[in-house]
């Protein structure tokens, strides 16, 4: 008897060895935290960053938040006065002297008009090069880079004073090669602007590119200077004419479509990196780009929104923050989509670059789970088992 008691056992140990690592391994691969170890990140010492702040997002919480600062193109770039007819390297200009009768040094030139008092003299274009200088006859070399062309006339005159018989000259910009914009991106045609005195501004450019390729409230304008580089919905620019400013040699302005994007994890209705217009959107708007929560599967309760933050709009951190390089903070934000003000809260929410939107799995789905695992896996086995046995 007492040892067919421990053969049975000997032959059911295994099996119920293999059903318990089972249930153990079921219970331990579930994809992605659960909605209790989000919301106590925070207070956990298990963590490789320390000090995450979980903050619950409601209407309090908004009131409570700081604005945050957003720099535009008419703060960041400022006023710059509009490009004059300064002279730089590469730059084709044209020199014509007048010079009264009876002409003394000009009179065997081509006659370009004439008048009964003073012949007209074009001389041939210049190309300014490297050493800023271009060679006047019975001038020498006139220095011309950085110059406006007034300054140059003045000078080829004085120069030329005493040699000529009265003269005057006048000094024009053939073409200009040196200041001008580029613009790229997702526009029509990418292109090189020459600046005149007129003033260009960040749309001329657009304009002179042929427009955008997609709608302008799907487009983000980035203005690059001097080594920065600022960024605005080009809607702001078009509604806004003080964001309109005007362009500085060697600007380059590039359309881009759609720049910004998060990302959906967990129980969402589509697991994604979704793109987003510089506009912006809200936490709102985000969760129907995203296809919602999956029903059955999601805890609404656990809703979290990863992001680094900027230190100002979380004035109630604590002092163990670890800062990201750049200064910032990691913040997890909490909705409970059970409440229902949480729905006027997400309205106000705006996403940001790079966020991670992620729901975790509802407690009762992830049990259904292990019971579906335990009935398609050891049931079977127990009843192969029952069978021989009976045999």
């Amino acid at each position: 008897m007492n040892s067919l008691l421990h053969r049975r056992i000997g032959t059911r140990l295994p099996r119920l060895c293999l059903t318990a690592a089972l249930l153990t391994t079921a219970a331990c691969t579930s994809v992605g935290p659960s909605t209790q170890r989000v919301a106590n990140a925070g207070e956990s010492r298990n963590v490789s960053i320390r000090g995450i702040q979980v903050i619950r997002l409601d209407e309090q919480m908004l009131a409570a938040r700081p604005r945050a600062t957003t720099i535009d193109f008419a703060t960041a770039l400022g006023h710059v006065n509009a490009v004059g007819e300064t002279v730089g390297q590469g730059d084709v200009l044209e020199v014509t002297i007048w010079e009264a009768p009876p002409a003394v040094l000009f009179s065997s030139a081509p006659a370009v008009s004439s008048v009964d008092t003073s012949r007209a003299t074009a001389l041939p274009q210049f190309i300014v090069g490297e050493s800023g200088s271009i060679s006047v006859p019975f001038a020498g070399l006139v220095p011309v880079r950085g110059r406006r062309l007034d300054e140059i006339e003045r000078d080829i005159t004085a120069r030329l004073r005493g040699k000529a018989h009265l003269p005057q000259v006048a000094v024009r910009l053939l073409r200009n090669l040196s200041a001008n914009i580029s613009v790229v991106g997702e526009v029509t045609a990418s292109t090189r602007m020459p600046l005149t005195p007129k003033g260009e501004r960040v749309l001329d450019a657009i304009a002179a590119a042929g427009g955008t390729k997609a709608p302008s409230d799907k487009v983000t304008i980035q203005v690059s200077r001097d080594g920065q580089v600022y960024a605005m919905p080009m809607a702001a620019v078009i509604s806004d004419p003080n964001q309109n400013v005007v362009l500085k040699q060697g600007d380059v302005v590039t359309a881009l479509f759609q720049p910004y994007s998060f990302t959906a994890l967990g129980a969402a209705g589509k697991n994604e990196e979704v793109n987003f217009e510089a506009t912006g959107i809200t936490l709102a708007q985000a969760m129907g780009r995203m296809g919602g929560l999956q029903d059955g599967r999601a805890d609404a309760k656990g809703v979290f929104l990863f992001r680094w933050e900027d230190p100002a709009l979380v004035p109630d951190r604590g002092a163990d923050v670890a800062p990201g390089p750049d200064g910032r903070i990691p913040v997890i934000y909490r909705v409970d989509m059970k409440d229902p003000t949480t729905y006027f809260a997400m309205q106000h929410f705006a996403v940001r670059n790079k966020d991670v939107l992620y729901i975790s799995n509802n407690p009762v789905a992830e049990v259904q789970r292990i019971i579906g695992l335990f009935a398609s896996t050891v049931l079977p086995l127990v009843a192969i088992d029952n069978a021989v046995s009976t045999n």
